[in-house]
C-alpha cells in the first residue's frame, strides 16, 4: 500500500475516533446523589429510574450525608444532581434571603451549578408535638421553657432551622441531637415534648402529631427541585431531557404517600418509585426478617466494600505507621511530635473528616473514605511500634553492638524482630478498629455495610440496621481471630 492510501487510512480512522470518543463521554454515567432520609432517598431513585428507561446510564448515590457533603460533592463533580428545597437552596447554601428559582440560579451560575424542574410539592420544615403539650403555635413555645425538644443535627445547626426560630421566637429550651429517624419513636414513648418534622413525612398521621403553625413566618419557601451542574444539560441532553420530563409531576400527596410505603409498608425505594412511576401501586409489602436482610442479595458486593475499605487503608497505614513508630524509637527529638501529630488526628470527628476530604480528593467514595481510614489507623500501629522498639531491654542492643553491627543490622536483624508482636498488636488493633469505623463510609457512597445501617436509620427499621451491624461484628470478630493467630505464630 502506496503513502497516499496509508495517509487516507489514518485520517479516515482517526475522523471515526471523533464520533467514538464523544460516545465514550455521553455514555459516562450520570450520577445521582442523595441526602440521608426517605424523600430523598425515594427521589435519587425516581430520577434513577426515569433515567434509565430513557437509555441513559445512571447511578444512584444514596444517603450521602447532609446538605453540606451533598453540595461539596456536587460543587467537585463527584456527582451530576441531586434533589433539593428552594429554600435550602438559598438560606443554608447560598446565605441569601431570595428563593425563587431566578434569584437562586443567578447565585449558583458563578459555581458551575443550577437550579430548576420543580417537583410540584413543598416539603418545608416545622414543629410538631406530642398529646398534651399546650401550643398550636411556634410563639407558645417561649412560655414553656422546660419543654423537651429533640432536633435532627442538621436541622439544630442550619440557618434556617434552629438558630432562626430560636432568635425569632425567643425560645429558651436547649435542644438535645436526635436522628430524624429515631426521633417520631422518642416522642411517641414521652422521651421528648417536640420535634423537627418535614411536611411530607409518613408519620405524621401515624403519630397523631400536632404540627405548630409558624405564626411569624420563620421557615421560607422549600419547593422540591434538582440542583444540578450546568455542564450536565450539554453532556447528556438526554438526561435533562428525562429529568425535566418529572417538572410538576408530584404532588405533595403522592409524596405523603411515596414515605408512607417505604418507611410504613416496608417496601423498598427502588420498588416505591417504578411503582410511582408506573402510575400504580403494588400491593403493601411485609417487611421481611433478619435472616432475609442479612443474606440478602447484596452481602457480597457490601462485603467486597467494606474489604477494600478496612484492608486498603490498613496497608497504606502499615507503610507509613511502622516507618514512622521506627523514626520516634530512634529519635526523642522526634517521638514527641510524631505521637503528638497520630494523637490529634484522632480527634477530628469523622464524618467531618469525610467531609474535609471530599474537595480535597475532589470525589466521593472509595478514595475519601480509605484516606479517612488510613488517617484514623496512624495511631496504634505508630504508638504500637514505638512501644515495642523502646521496650527492648537494654543488654540485647549492648550484645549486637558488640557483634559489630551497624545501626541498620541492629535494627533489621534484632530489633524489628524482637519487636514484631509489639508491633503486630498495634496492626491488629487498627484493623478491628477499621471494621468499625468503616460503616460510617456509606455516608460518602463508598459503600460496605454501613449502606445498610444508613438506611436502617433513615426508615428507622432495626432488621436492617442490625443487617448491617451484625456482619461487621461478625467480620471484626474474624479479623480479630487472625491477628491473635499470626501473633502466635510469630512469637513461637
Amino acid at each position: 500500500m502506496g503513502r497516499g492510501r496509508w495517509g487516507i487510512v489514518v485520517v479516515v480512522g482517526l475522523l471515526a475516533a471523533i464520533p467514538c470518543t464523544v460516545c465514550a463521554e455521553d455514555a459516562r454515567p450520570v450520577v445521582i446523589g442523595s441526602k440521608r432520609f426517605t424523600e430523598s432517598y425515594l427521589l435519587g431513585e425516581i430520577a434513577r429510574e426515569t433515567l434509565q428507561r430513557a437509555s441513559v446510564v445512571a447511578v444512584h448515590r444514596q444517603g450521602l450525608g447532609n446538605t453540606a457533603v451533598l453540595f461539596e460533592a456536587l460543587s467537585t463533580g463527584a456527582i451530576d444532581t441531586y434533589p433539593d428545597y428552594t429554600g435550602t437552596i438559598g438560606r443554608e447554601l447560598l446565605k441569601t434571603e431570595a428563593t425563587d428559582l431566578e434569584s437562586l440560579n443567578r447565585a449558583l451560575a458563578p459555581l458551575g451549578l443550577g437550579a430548576g424542574v420543580p417537583l410540584g410539592f413543598e416539603n418545608t420544615y416545622a414543629v410538631a408535638t406530642r398529646d398534651g403539650v399546650a401550643a398550636a403555635k411556634l410563639s407558645e413555645l417561649a412560655a414553656q421553657p422546660g419543654l423537651r425538644i429533640g432536633l435532627s443535627p442538621e436541622f439544630l445547626h442550619r440557618a434556617d432551622g434552629w438558630p432562626a426560630i430560636a432568635r425569632v421566637y425567643g425560645l429558651p429550651q436547649q435542644p438535645t441531637v436526635l436522628d430524624h429517624g429515631l426521633a417520631y419513636e422518642a416522642l411517641a414513648a414521652g422521651r421528648v415534648d417536640a420535634m423537627d418534622i418535614y411536611s411530607t413525612d409518613a408519620k405524621i398521621a401515624k403519630y397523631r402529631l400536632h404540627v405548630l403553625e409558624d405564626d411569624r413566618r420563620v421557615f421560607p419557601e422549600y419547593r422540591a427541585v434538582w440542583i444540578y451542574r450546568l455542564d450536565l444539560p450539554r453532556r447528556s441532553p438526554a438526561a435533562w431531557s428525562a429529568l425535566q420530563s418529572l417538572q410538576g409531576r408530584i404532588a405533595a400527596h403522592d409524596m405523603i404517600q411515596m414515605n408512607a410505603a417505604a418507611e410504613l409498608e416496608g417496601r423498598s425505594f427502588d420498588v416505591v418509585a417504578r411503582d410511582f412511576l408506573d402510575g400504580g401501586r403494588a400491593p403493601a409489602a411485609t417487611r421481611s426478617g433478619l435472616a432475609a436482610r442479612l443474606f440478602a442479595a447484596d452481602l457480597p458486593r457490601l462485603t467486597r466494600e467494606h474489604l477494600v475499605l478496612v484492608f486498603g487503608s490498613l496497608a497504606l497505614a502499615c507503610l507509613a505507621g511502622i516507618p514512622l513508630g521506627i523514626a520516634a524509637a530512634g529519635s526523642r527529638r522526634l517521638a514527641q511530635p510524631v505521637l503528638a501529630a497520630t494523637g490529634l488526628i484522632q480527634t477530628v470527628p469523622s464524618l467531618a473528616l469525610l467531609a474535609f476530604l471530599i474537595p480535597l480528593t475532589g470525589t466521593i467514595g472509595t478514595l475519601p473514605a480509605v484516606v479517612a481510614l488510613f488517617l484514623y489507623s496512624l495511631l496504634p500501629i505508630v504508638r504500637a511500634t514505638h512501644a515495642a522498639l523502646t521496650g527492648i531491654a537494654r543488654n540485647m542492643r549492648e550484645s549486637a553492638v558488640a557483634l559489630g553491627l551497624n545501626r541498620f543490622q541492629r535494627l533489621r536483624f534484632v530489633e524489628l524482630p524482637l519487636a514484631l508482636p509489639g508491633i503486630l498488636s498495634g496492626v491488629k488493633t487498627s484493623a478491628v478498629i477499621n471494621v468499625g469505623t468503616a460503616t460510617i463510609a456509606a455516608f460518602i457512597g463508598a459503600g460496605g455495610y454501613g449502606e445498610r445501617i444508613t438506611a436502617g436509620l433513615a426508615l428507622n427499621d432495626n432488621a436492617m440496621l442490625l443487617a448491617g451491624a451484625i456482619p461487621a461484628a461478625v467480620l471484626a470478630l474474624v479479623v480479630h481471630a487472625i491477628f491473635e493467630l499470626a501473633e502466635r505464630r510469630v512469637a513461637r
